[in-house]
């Protein structure tokens, strides 16, 4: 049975699975974007995280606990620095899974694994896109042609409101003269 066993074994002993996951987080800090398959990217998710997350406070016990699961002081010089100050602000989520196609040899499910932040795809999009007002589909010519129709109207609304609010002052004048 396997009650409460809830990480992948990937097909390893414990001492291969964690330097395997060691050195593909390294790499991940290092390059930002990997390439392995689909199962290696969930159980990689799953360990640097939490790492990420550590990283975010520095300080000499916490650099000394990911130095523990790295095993790379490069790697770790560059998560303090450049990768936790771009996660500062972000509850969770590092890390973001995209599937490619089958691996030809042996038909294994194939991901990308990479950091949020640092995708430039995703947020040039986000950035370019403009928001349209309306759902309705209209040319920019009959809006022109409303807006110099509804000039001479908003002028004639306008001027009604000042001839109304007019009397009224010069009553409350008379009235106080009174």
């Amino acid at each position: 049975m396997r009650h409460g066993k809830k990480h992948n074994h990937l097909g390893r002993t414990k001492s291969h699975r964690k330097a395997m996951l060691a050195n593909m987080a390294s790499s991940l800090i290092k390059h930002k974007r990997i390439s392995t398959t689909l199962a290696k990217a969930k159980a990689l998710r799953m360990y640097v995280e939490p790492l990420i997350t550590k990283s975010k406070n520095d300080t000499t016990h916490s650099r000394r606990t990911v130095f523990s699961y790295l095993q790379d002081k490069d790697s770790v010089t560059e998560l303090f620095r450049d990768v936790a100050a771009k996660v500062a602000n972000r509850p969770g989520g590092y890390t973001r899974i995209i599937k490619l196609n089958n691996r030809l040899g042996d038909n294994a499910e194939m991901a990308f694994i990479e950091l949020v932040d640092y995708n430039e795809v995703y947020g040039k999009e986000v950035a370019t896109e403009e928001k349209k007002t309306t759902r309705r589909g209209r040319s920019k010519a009959t809006t022109k042609k409303a807006d110099a129709t509804d000039a001479p109207a908003k002028a004639e609304v306008a001027a009604d409101e000042a001839v109304v609010e007019a009397p009224a002052a010069e009553e409350t004048k008379e009235d106080k003269g009174e």
